[in-house]
């Protein structure tokens, strides 16, 4: 028998807790809910969950710093319901480690489906198992360091490969320009944009049919670039 998925929820409103944990219930997940911080912790010890859905306003304390202490612990999925819509906080919480974002209101059909892609990346990454990557007529072939668009090969510099193997390890979720820099060029460049604005374009222009309205290649304004998923993309 398939083991149902566990979720976590950590949301202060009674309402939206409710809603939420009545929805996602009827979709053959576990719930567990919080109403804060500390209780969540403490569910995370004695029912560990497979994903956390996180509100950034809690009672006790930030979701941010929630998240930033999470992560010194676990590499649990996290994805944020919140209210906050402004660029800095969507980036900032991606940052401190959040895996993806969404902001309220949302339709719950959204949801399920970043759940379940989240719960699908997760349960593929262990041993490094994931080795093709292909979305329409784009393939990646990460571990023989090979790319595709239909049937003609694509030449990229090791740099170039090295950012498209990273939006696809995370393909379909945004990544901030500061986790690009930091994963392709290091920490010391996390403040150098223009790096990534040069070689996002060098990428489109080799994978694109249209460079200027991109298939693949996507912006997320102020915040990062996504690589587009299509369907269930990993071989």
């Amino acid at each position: 028998m398939k083991t149902r998925p566990s979720l976590l929820l950590i949301e202060d409103d009674p309402q939206f807790r409710l809603l939420l944990t009545t929805t996602l219930g009827h979709h053959n997940f576990i719930i567990h809910a919080a109403e804060n911080a500390l209780d969540a912790l403490e569910l995370m010890r004695s029912k560990p969950p497979n994903l956390l859905v996180l509100d950034l306003g809690l009672p006790d304390i930030d979701g941010q710093d929630l998240i930033r202490r999470l992560r010194k612990r676990t590499d649990l999925p996290i994805i944020v319901l919140s209210a906050r819509n402004q660029e800095m906080d969507i980036t900032q919480a991606l940052d401190s480690g959040a895996d993806d974002y969404l902001t309220k209101p949302f339709s719950n059909a959204e949801l399920l489906s970043r759940i379940n892609a989240l719960l699908r990346r997760a349960g593929k990454a262990p041993g490094g198992v994931l080795e093709i990557f292909q979305s329409g007529e784009l393939k990646i072939e990460l571990t023989k360091r090979r790319v595709f668009v239909g049937t003609r090969e694509i030449h990229l510099t090791p740099l170039e490969f090295k950012l498209l193997a990273t939006l696809a390890h995370n393909a379909g979720f945004v990544v901030t320009h500061r986790q690009l820099l930091e994963k392709v060029w290091g920490a010391a460049f996390i403040e150098h944009n223009h790096y990534l604005r040069i070689y996002m374009g060098q990428l489109r222009h080799k994978l694109e049919n249209d460079p200027a309205r991109p298939r693949y290649l996507l912006t997320e304004p102020g915040v990062g670039y996504r690589l587009h998923e299509e369907g269930n993309a990993w071989t």
